[in-house]
């Protein structure tokens, strides 16, 4: 373990590619008035991230003529990109009810926190980097989805689990799968990693080996009913989209119509 992060159970660089490891506890109750209260509680660490995003975007900048240049991230310029993303994901999961513990205000949280987070230094193919912003366009367009659909009823999942006391557990899965997409996509996307985004429907069970450390989401073994609320996702994410584009068309239409005066 290196600076807090949890390692994956099993070294996916031996077999295939690294992806970036999404590691979550899932908590077995939530206190309510926490879940009651969660996007209030959360509002300094929104101000943080404000601040902290615009920091990594220059950064981002920075990384990628030297990436172009090394055929990687300097070590600066990783450590803090790869903090920024942890510290992202640890409010992600709060906000989006993963987990109940608050988040720490620091880039490298607790061994013990339940949300942790791992990506590698690695070499990275120049070609991959100088075309990076044109590559990550399909899962921009995946992630961006899963994502809109998630919000679109996370009023209707702030109630069950404030009458509930937890997360159902196919919802944890769904939600899980969502915000480790989003992270692997965040990973690519400021090279921390050369591993294009997947697993947004999970691992298989064999994905850890037997004996290695596992939690909620190390493997992310989806139920039939969690795959089918990431679909869910995705069709409302599309709908949601769809409804918005049709709507500035129309609103542009008649914007246009009263310019020119035609009836």
């Amino acid at each position: 373990m290196a600076d807090g992060r949890w390692s994956p159970g099993r070294k996916e660089a031996d077999a295939d590619e690294f992806r970036p490891v999404l590691d979550i506890v899932e908590p077995g109750h939530q206190r309510r008035l926490t879940v009651l209260l969660r996007l209030l509680l959360l509002i300094p660490h929104f101000i943080v991230l404000f601040f902290l995003h615009i920091a990594a975007f220059f950064t981002v900048i920075v990384g990628w003529f030297a990436a172009l240049v090394l055929g990687r991230l300097p070590d600066p310029v990783f450590r803090f990109l790869a903090g920024f993303l942890g510290y992202d994901m640890r409010v992600s999961a709060s906000q989006m009810l993963l987990i109940d513990r608050y988040p720490p205000f620091a880039l490298t949280p607790p061994p013990d926190y339940p949300v942790q987070i791992e990506v590698r230094p690695t070499a990275l193919n120049r070609l991959a980097v100088l075309f990076r912003i044109f590559l990550m366009i399909p899962a921009a367009i995946v992630q961006s989805l899963a994502v809109y659909g998630w919000w679109a009823l996370a009023f209707v999942w702030w109630v069950i689990t404030l009458a509930l006391g937890r997360m159902p557990r196919p919802l944890f899965e769904a939600t899980a799968a969502t915000l480790r997409y989003r992270m692997r996509f965040s990973a690519y996307t400021m090279m921390l990693t050369p591993a294009y985004p997947k697993g947004l429907f999970g691992d298989d069970d064999l994905a850890v080996p037997q004996g290695h450390p596992r939690s909620a989401t190390r493997p992310l073994v989806m139920s039939s009913a969690g795959k089918w609320l990431v679909v869910l996702f995705l069709v409302l994410g599309l709908l949601g989209n769809i409804t918005t584009s049709v709507t500035t068309t129309t609103s542009d239409s008649d914007d246009t119509t009263r310019l020119s005066g035609t009836p």
